[in-house]
C-alpha cells in the first residue's frame, strides 16, 4: 500500500522520510506514531523532508511526538517543506537545508460541511491549531510570535539563506537537485522558480519518466517514477487540511 512516509532502521539510528503530502492515500499520522513509539529510547534519527504539507492535524500530533522523542533529531530539507511540513520540520535540534531548497508558513486551513456552528467550531479549532503553530516556529527561531503571525498570515516563502537568517534553519548544506511533482498552485505566493519548473513538468510529454529543469538545480520527476513509487493525492478530497 502507497504510504507518504517510510521509517527504517540505519546502522546507528533510524531514518523517518517524509516525500509525499501527509495524510495521503487515506493514511493518518496513527500509523507513523506507532512506528516512531517502536523505535527504543534515544534513537537517533535523519527526518528527511519533501512535502507540500498536508493535514496540518496529523503534523501536530507528529510534531509533538518528534519533540518527546529522547534522540538527537537532525531534520534534512530536502526540497520543499511547505505548509504542515514546515512545522514538523521545527522538531530537529538541527535544521539543514539545502542552499536550493524552500521552506513556507502559513495560516492553518480547513474545509468542513455542516452548521453555522459547526463552522465557527473550525474556524476556533483553527485559531488554536496557528496558534500553536506560532508558538512552535518562534520557539526555534527566537523571534517574537507577532512577527511569525505576520510571516504565517502573508504565507511566506524561505529559500536556505531566508531561512537560516531568520532561525527556522540551523545549516545550510550544498544546492542538490530537488525532486518537486508536487501541486504548488494551490499557494499564492509559491516562487517563481518553483512555478516555472512545475510548468515545464506539466507541459512535458506524459510517459516520459523524469524531466530536468534548469531552474536552480531543481529536478521535476514524475510522481510515478520517483524511488517511493508514490503518487500526490488531489488535496481537495480531503475533507480536513492544511491549504
Amino acid at each position: 500500500m502507497n504510504s507518504w512516509y517510510t521509517i527504517r532502521a540505519l546502522a546507528t539510528g533510524a531514518e523517518v522520510v517524509i516525500y509525499d503530502e501527509i495524510g495521503a492515500y487515506g493514511v493518518s499520522a496513527k500509523g507513523f506514531l506507532a512506528e516512531l513509539g517502536a523505535l527504543p529510547d534515544g534513537t537517533p534519527l535523519a527526518l528527511r523532508i519533501n512535502s507540500p504539507g498536508g493535514s496540518v492535524f496529523d503534523a501536530v500530533a507528529i510534531y509533538n511526538a518528534l519533540k518527546r522523542h529522547t534522540g538527537e533529531i537532525t531534520v534534512w530539507i530536502d526540497g520543499i517543506a511547505a505548509s504542515a511540513a514546515s512545522y514538523i520540520a521545527m522538531a530537529g535540534d538541527e535544521i539543514v537545508m539545502p542552499e536550493n531548497a524552500f521552506m513556507m508558513i502559513h495560516d492553518p486551513s480547513g474545509l468542513v460541511m455542516g452548521t453555522a456552528t459547526e463552522m465557527r467550531g473550525m474556524a476556533d479549532t483553527l485559531d488554536k491549531i496557528a496558534g500553536s503553530m506560532t508558538r512552535g516556529y518562534a520557539a526555534k527561531s527566537g523571534k517574537p510570535e507577532t512577527e511569525i503571525a505576520a510571516l504565517m498570515a502573508a504565507e511566506t516563502w524561505f529559500d536556505a539563506q531566508d531561512a537560516l537568517d531568520l532561525g527556522l534553519a540551523t545549516r545550510m548544506a550544498e544546492p542538490v537537485r530537488i525532486a518537486a511533482s508536487f501541486d504548488i498552485g494551490r499557494f499564492r505566493n509559491a516562487p517563481p522558480v518553483l512555478v516555472e519548473a512545475v510548468e515545464a513538468a506539466e507541459a512535458a510529454e506524459a510517459g516520459v519518466g523524469e524531466t530536468v529543469d534548469s531552474h536552480d538545480g531543481i529536478q521535476i520527476s514524475d510522481p510515478l517514477s520517483r524511488e517511493s513509487g508514490s503518487t500526490v493525492t488531489d488535496p481537495n478530497n480531503t475533507k480536513r487540511r492544511e491549504g
